[in-house]
């Protein structure tokens, strides 16, 4: 019995060295892999840190000499400035516009500004570009206007301006400012649009880069003024208010539904609804109302002195 006894034991702890050898096998296999891991992050993460550092605002000294400079070709037709004749009324509009802006931001920072509406077809896109005309107009002002629709953007269509790259390519990390800013003709107005299509709109505009693309270029403008999709339908015109100093509504006279507008009152609740504006109203509709070709423009009666309102 007791040889039996030690050939067990003998058996048992041959099994047990044969455990821990394979265990030891199997924890160098692991470690090798392992060490060089924890090498690894350390190269990663300064590549990561580096990428996303802020350098602080760039100057608009820099912005010019790098950004791009292809020839717009504006559409005189859907610039409410470009045939004064045929729309001094909508012209005079715009400056009302510009004027109830300024006057807000005396009481409040306004400089980053979203124009939306409820549905597509309102004239937030030509709200948007007149508006920046009539804004660089004045002596020594800079505009810069982002096509903020990633989804089926125009704001391109009145400059004449190219499509790509713009602001999706910078969003996905493709491009950097610089190369997604345009300056096609003289003058103070410049521009960003809307980038190579995408399939995911809303997370690429909630990524985070669109606050620093306005932490880097904002300074060197006196407006950054973004167009949006309509935000009743889909929340990216929420997302990008949520950067903006104001958001500007548009209503489209006798075409947005009571309904349709308050829900994107309702879809643009807590942000800061600086006024509405009341597009394509009919000549003299109101005694004084401005109109151009089917009409641009807006009532220019002030609802109260805290608000910016255009309605009627």
């Amino acid at each position: 019995m007791s040889r039996i006894h030690e050939a067990l034991r003998k058996a048992e702890l041959d099994r047990s060295n044969q455990v821990v050898d394979a265990t030891v096998a199997l924890d160098s296999r692991v470690a090798a892999p392992a060490s060089e891991q924890e090498a690894a992050p350390d190269v990663h993460m300064q590549h990561r840190v580096s990428t996303v550092t802020s350098v602080g605002p760039l100057p608009i000294e820099e912005l010019q000499a790098r950004c791009a400079r292809p020839q717009w070709r504006p559409d005189p037709n859907l610039n409410v400035f470009s045939t004064p004749i045929l729309s001094v009324n909508a012209a005079e509009q715009f400056r009302t516009l510009r004027s109830r802006l300024y006057q807000l931001r005396n009481n409040q920072p306004l400089q980053t500004l979203l124009v939306t509406s409820a549905a597509q077809g309102d004239g937030k896109t030509s709200v948007t570009n007149n508006l920046a005309q009539a804004i660089v107009r004045q002596p020594d002002r800079r505009v810069l206007m982002i096509d903020g629709d990633l989804r089926a953007s125009r704001l391109h269509v009145p400059l004449g301006a190219p499509r790509t790259p713009g602001l999706s390519d910078y969003l996905r990390g493709d491009i950097d400012e610089i190369a997604a800013i345009q300056h096609g003709q003289e003058g103070g107005l410049f521009f960003i649009p809307s980038g190579n299509p995408v399939t995911n709109p809303s997370e690429l505009l909630a990524n985070g880069r669109l606050r620093v693309l306005l932490d880097r270029v904002a300074a060197a403008f006196d407006w950054v003024i973004f167009d949006s999709p309509p935000c009743v339908p889909v929340a990216d015109a929420s997302v990008i208010a949520d950067v903006c100093d104001g958001v500007l509504l548009v209503v489209r006279a006798g075409q947005t539904a009571w309904p349709s507008a308050q829900k994107a009152s309702q879809e643009l609740r807590g942000k800061n609804v600086v006024g509405v504006v009341l597009n394509t109203v009919e000549k003299d509709a109101f005694g004084y109302g401005s109109y151009y070709g089917s009409g641009y423009g807006a009532n220019d009666r002030p609802a109260n002195s805290n608000k910016l309102n255009m309605m009627q």
